[in-house]
């Protein structure tokens, strides 16, 4: 990625050769090269980048010469994968480690932020999160703007903006890309924060019925549970005793918590790369989790910090997008990172959409594959490691 302060060399985490989706767009391009225009807002004092997705924003400004010793660079994500992108992208470009300060969606931000740079998220519900979180910071001086393919800025974004922030405008397309440069109005009166939303589990939901959900921002589906978790909870694997079960890829912890309620001598692991998500499914058991259930709860990337051989049963609703792209990369190494952890006997299941296909991936990986529950749109499948 060339920049008006340097070329680097980005990948996104984990780095892969034959990765062909790259760690920067046209939206990250036309936010650094408006900063580097005459009249642009200055890149000085407190910069705060949300949602920056693989360090691309933070790297190119950690060169910036108005960023030095006087100045604070901050990076705000929910993604973990993101954060250890952001770092490695440092590194190869010859940035000190503390360069930038790397902040998650559960720290605290800065306390004053002189310029907001806004990397628009897939969930709008995450978006109002981090506006709400960042508007305290803000003050008359502080310059607001924010970057996005043009498909991912719709009018419910402006009006968060608006309603957040202060006066919003847009600029003119740009390679499918637009900024939204946003105005602070210390006199804007702002609505209380909805998130974390709390909901009861529907009746159709076996074993965890009735009980409360936590959702922070961002997690999939946060105001109800999808229809294909739905489908998943119906066909959970029973009998479970003592076995160690790893719920993969948690989100609000469903599915972990259906297997404490229904095997109360299981021990579950939740895992995900969204620090949300795990806060979620953290509540979520303090909520709903019968008392003496065994949980533990990890931010990481996928099973890699999982012994090998150490698992009983993996549960997996994998995501099939990265950000806008669609993608099986995700799945296929969840689905490799499960055969490495289980035990012999061990079985991984999954819930899928149909049209994804991933019997073939799971009989590739594990030599076999069985349905073991379907609706017209899901599918529950099953891999045993031999």
């Amino acid at each position: 990625m060339t920049t008006a302060w340097g070329t680097f060399a980005l990948t996104r985490f984990p780095d892969h050769p034959r990765d062909p989706l790259r760690a920067w767009d046209a939206a990250d391009e036309y936010l650094l090269r408006h900063l580097a225009e005459p009249g642009a807002p200055a890149v000085a004092g407190t910069v705060a980048v949300a949602g920056d997705r693989w360090g691309a924003l933070v790297t190119a400004l950690a060169g910036h010469p108005d960023t030095g010793p006087a100045g604070e660079l901050a990076q705000i994500t929910d993604s973990y994968l993101g954060r250890e992108a952001t770092r490695a992208n440092l590194a190869r470009a010859g940035h000190a480690e503390d360069r930038v300060r790397l902040l998650t969606t559960r720290d605290a931000p800065p306390e004053r932020v002189d310029l907001l740079l806004v990397r628009v998220p897939k969930s709008l519900a995450l978006l109002e999160d981090q506006l709400h979180r960042l508007a305290p910071a803000l003050h008359a001086g502080t310059a607001v703007v924010g970057t996005g393919m043009v498909k991912e800025i719709h009018t419910s974004t402006l009006t968060l903006f608006e309603r957040l922030v202060g006066p919003t405008r847009t600029s003119l397309a740009v390679r499918k890309a637009r900024l939204i440069h946003s105005t602070p109005d210390p006199a804007l009166r702002r609505p209380a924060n909805p998130w974390p939303l709390t909901y009861a589990l529907p009746d159709d939901a076996p074993a965890v019925a009735g009980r409360t959900v936590v959702n922070h921002a961002g997690v999939f589906c946060a105001d109800r549970l999808d229809i294909g978790t739905r489908l998943f909870l119906r066909h959970l694997p029973t009998g479970l005793g003592g076995a160690r079960v790893l719920d993969l890829g948690c989100g609000n912890g469903v599915v972990g918590l259906a297997v404490a309620v229904a095997e109360p001598g299981a021990e579950v692991i939740l895992t995900d790369e969204s620090y949300m998500a795990v806060a979620s499914a953290r509540e979520t058991f303090r909520a709903s989790a019968p008392p003496g259930a065994k949980a533990r709860f990890a931010v990481g990337d996928g099973t890699a910090d999982v012994p090998d051989g150490s698992v009983d049963v993996v549960l997996n609703n994998p995501p099939f997008h990265s950000h806008q792209a669609l993608t099986d990369a995700t799945a296929r190494r969840m689905f490799t990172g499960a055969r490495r952890v289980l035990r012999r006997g061990g079985e991984l299941r999954v819930v899928g959409n149909r049209h994804l296909g991933y019997h073939v991936a799971l009989r590739r990986v594990f030599g076999n594959c069985e349905v073991v529950g379907s609706d017209p749109k899901f599918v529950v499948l099953r891999a045993v490691k031999r």
